[in-house]
């Protein structure tokens, strides 16, 4: 066993896109397993956050970079409650508004900050040893070796309605919203949203929380890493 890496090891990756579930998802079931839990998205959530506060142009995509390497992020792994910010401001909060939401698909989609997060990403991952890590590319980019690859879909209606109850806004407005951002991630040129060749295809749209939590571990159980 490598040095300071925890007994039992499992990785799993949850991808899927916006509204499918992910989060809810993936922090239950790394609560049930005593597991760390990662939401990827948050941390392009905060880089976003804080290219917007630094000014810079979005299609700039030198300057973006620039903000990247520079912006002191940080992101907690406990599933209960997990802390980020960026040059010590918790962002929580932030991240989580319209114009963060408007222009993160444009951050994400430069290449030197995709290659800058998602060596963090792995570093955690590597730190953690017991980790559920939820995002757009985990099984194909960040964990590729990850011991269950899941991703999660649900019709349209189904998550612009999920999404539209979490954040009080207009189902019409919200399903537009997340077409725009399913195009923009799906066909950005580096590590798209995409499901990986040995993901385990899960449709929500008709299943509550706890269903897809107990699949997930009747697969995790038959994989011997429970």
């Amino acid at each position: 066993m490598e040095e300071n890496v925890p007994a039992g090891r499992c990785v799993v990756a949850v991808d899927g896109p916006s509204g499918s579930g992910k989060s809810t998802v993936s922090r239950r079931l790394a609560a049930g397993l005593g597991a760390r839990y990662l939401d990827t998205g948050a941390m392009y959530r905060a880089l976003t956050w804080a290219v917007l506060r630094s000014g810079v142009d979005l299609t700039d995509a030198g300057s973006v970079a620039k903000v990247a390497g520079e912006v002191d992020l940080r992101i907690g792994t406990d599933p209960q409650g997990y802390a980020v910010t960026a040059d010590g401001v918790h962002v929580e909060k932030e991240i989580r508004g319209p114009e963060v939401t408007g222009a993160v698909s444009a951050v994400a989609a430069v290449p030197a900050v995709r290659e800058l997060l998602v060596a963090r990403q792995r570093q955690l991952i590597e730190a953690a040893g017991r980790i559920v890590v939820e995002g757009r590319d985990i099984g194909s980019v960040v964990a590729p070796d990850a011991d269950l690859k899941v991703y999660l879909t649900a019709s349209e209606t189904a998550r612009a309605q999920r999404r539209s109850a979490e954040d009080a806004a207009d189902v019409a407005a919200t399903a537009a919203d997340l077409a725009r951002r399913d195009k923009l991630d799906s066909t950005r040129k580096v590590n798209p949203l995409q499901q990986a060749p040995d993901a385990v295809v899960l449709d929500t749209t008709e299943l509550g929380i706890d269903e897809v939590v107990a699949r997930l571990r009747e697969l995790l159980t038959e994989r011997g890493v429970a």
